[in-house]
């Protein structure tokens, strides 16, 4: 070979020996990046594989689970598809839904609400009702069972639990016509072998959020309750939620919780003016569990009522187990109509769910006020002119004793000069108890008593206390507005604010104000005609700025109240200022002094027309001697 050729096979040598050194170079450099990307690698395929492990064993959990459940006896009820059946009479819609067979949803198309659709009382997402029935083997809980609806009408179903081999379960929905009542009737068929001998009851679960309805918050809330009927008591009792101080962060309160010792007859979830009743034919067992929780404002709900009883039940099927649900208002009228479709033995009456006050207060507003209001109420006439009458025509009713009242503080102004001449007579203090004593005999000389005008004023009493319950109760008021108010089941907010105010709010109650004001001047009238009793100053001065600061409190009070009740109370009171007005304008204190002196002066010459001290001035006037007798008696101790 020649000089080129050798040449030539060292430079190819050179470059062989460059390219070797340069590829261990560039492997050495890339090697561990090829370790991570195997290491990657090798983690997805291990995930994969996991994942696929687990999707075999899910499959293979489920092909077991649905092989359990087809050797269940409830298996035809464990799966479907929910339906839906609407009942409608016209009065009332109530939505029955297939999984549970419970009431869904009830609305009432004769009632508007806030936006001025129908009411709804409760839909699907706020209510919570089941049945447990206690079998051999396994429980049946309704609200995790599909059943099957048969014979559909308008106003009825049959909502069939099918069993595998068991028989099967009926629940048979009716709506009674031109009523607020829907009945329930619960028999098993063919099911003994489900059941033991021993089951001999079935429980009921009911929990339900109650929708704010109306304007205000805090006063549906404060009527949103709780209520139940123990047999054979004619009575309804109060499960009572009070809003207990709660955490910022808390949606409800602590609970208000009570087991009934007595069986009940019903159990009302209550709105103000809407009622969810459900009623047991054989009584709800001993021990029922009701509980109460209150909602904060804002979250478009008042309470959480609860309800956990059991009832009879027959496996054999020979007998139903019966209920009855009244969804509907708290018209007195309505509910005490709807009682009489109770299919259980005692009387439901169902208007006890409205409470009408305190024994005597009740009884004043059955027997006077409600068919006073409506009688009125059927002359169609605004809402506000059927409160002024109302009020005008019990003013009238109880005119006398406030008569009689006025009368007895006249004679006592009459009679004053005497009392003056007896306070100067002992001006020691240590002579107040021989004073006051003085002039209490001269009171009885006349035939005068102190206490005659306290008692006539508590007759009143019972009357304006009927009103207090009355009215924020009345239905026949909801969204019937008058003047400004809007509502007269609300408060009236013709001035309002963004900013809420401690104890007053984001509005002004106008008739709230006004009733305030009538109520200070009534106040002052009846303190000019009131005669300070000799002795008494003190406290007759206390009860005096007593008075004056409870129309301030009453204004913290009642600014979010009804303002149908405040605008009652403001008539009532300008009527009474009216009547007051006219009573001392047409009486003469110098007459009334001359006719004592005469009456007096008879009783001497003729002792059997003398005026015997009333029982009151009687007891005024022992307890005036013992109580010097018991000063006399001290005195003789510390000489």
């Amino acid at each position: 070979m020649d000089r080129k050729s050798y040449i030539g096979l060292l430079l190819i040598g050179a470059a062989m020996v460059f390219f070797v050194l340069w590829s261990g170079k560039s492997q050495k450099k890339t090697a561990p990046q090829q370790a991570q990307y195997e290491q990657k690698l090798d983690s997805a395929r291990t995930a994969a594989q996991e994942k696929t492990e687990m999707a075999l064993d899910s499959a293979m959990v489920q092909a077991v689970e649905s092989a359990s459940d087809s050797l269940s006896p409830l298996f035809p009820a464990l799966h479907g598809s929910e339906q839906t059946v609407t009942l409608d009479n016209g009065l009332v819609q109530i939505d029955i839904t297939s999984k549970g067979a419970t009431p869904s949803k009830v609305v009432l198309p004769g009632y508007k609400n806030q936006q001025g659709g129908p009411v709804c009382l409760f839909d699907k997402d706020e209510i919570n009702m089941n049945f447990k029935f206690d079998g051999k083997n396994m429980n049946i809980l309704s609200r995790d069972l599909y059943f099957q609806p048969v014979g559909v009408t308008s106003t009825s179903v049959t909502m069939r639990l099918e069993t595998n081999g068991y028989g099967h379960m009926d629940f048979i929905y009716s709506l009674l016509p031109e009523s607020y009542m829907l009945n329930l009737d619960i028999k098993a068929v063919g099911m003994d072998n489900f059941f033991s001998t021993g089951t001999e009851t079935l429980a009921v679960d009911w929990i339900q959020n109650l929708r704010q309805q109306e304007k205000g918050f805090d006063f549906e809330q404060r009527y949103t309750e709780l209520t139940y009927k123990r047999n054979d008591k004619s009575k309804a009792k109060l499960l009572g939620t009070p809003m207990l101080k709660r955490k910022s962060t808390a949606m409800l309160s602590a609970a208000r919780k009570l087991t009934v010792e007595e069986p009940l007859d019903w159990v009302a979830f209550k709105n103000q003016f809407f009622s969810c009743i459900m009623m047991s034919n054989s009584c709800f067992e001993a021990d029922a569990k009701l509980a109460g929780q209150s909602y904060k404002e804002g979250k478009g709900y008042l309470k959480k009522l609860m309800l956990q009883a059991r009832n009879q039940f027959d496996p054999r099927g020979a007998e139903a187990s019966c209920f009855q649900f009244y969804f509907g208002p708290n018209d007195y009228a309505v509910l005490k109509d709807n009682s009489k479709l109770s299919r259980g033995e005692g009387k439901a009456r169902l208007n006890a769910v409205i409470n009408l006050g305190w024994p005597v207060v009740r009884e004043v507003n059955r027997f006077l006020l409600i068919p006073l209001f409506n009688l009125l109420s059927h002359w169609n006439l605004n809402m506000g002119l059927v409160i002024l009458l109302m009020t005008i025509i019990v003013k009238l009713l109880v005119m006398p004793a406030q008569v009689k009242s006025y009368m007895s503080s006249a004679k006592m102004r009459a009679l004053k000069p005497y009392a003056d001449q007896i306070a100067a007579q002992y001006p020691k203090e240590e002579d107040a108890m021989k004073k006051q004593q003085e002039t209490m005999a001269m009171y009885s000389k006349y035939g005068v008593s102190p206490m005659g005008g306290c008692l006539p004023a508590l007759v009143q009493m019972p009357v304006w206390m009927a009103f207090y319950f009355l009215v924020p109760n009345a239905i026949e008021l909801r969204q019937q507005s008058f003047l400004w108010a809007t509502d007269l089941t609300g408060f009236d907010d013709l001035i309002h604010w963004n900013t809420h105010i401690p104890w007053i709010g984001t509005h002004l109650s106008i008739f709230c104000v006004l009733f305030c004001v009538t109520n200070i001047i009534n106040t002052a009238i009846s303190m000019k005609q009131q005669q300070v009793t000799p002795g008494q100053e003190e406290t007759q001065n206390m009860m005096k700025w007593m008075m004056y600061l409870m129309p301030v409190f009453f204004f913290f009070g009642f600014n979010n109240y009804s303002s149908g009740l405040c605008y009652y109370y403001f008539i009532s009171g300008l009527v009474s200022i009216i009547t007051m007005i006219w009573l001392r304008r047409s009486t003469d204190e110098k007459k009334i002094l001359a006719k004592l002196e005469a009456d007096y002066a008879a009783s001497r010459n003729d002792p059997s027309k003398a005026k015997k001290a009333s029982g009151m001035m009687a007891r005024l006037e022992a307890m005036q001697k013992e109580q010097e007798r018991l000063q006399q008696q001290q005195q003789r101790r510390n000489n």
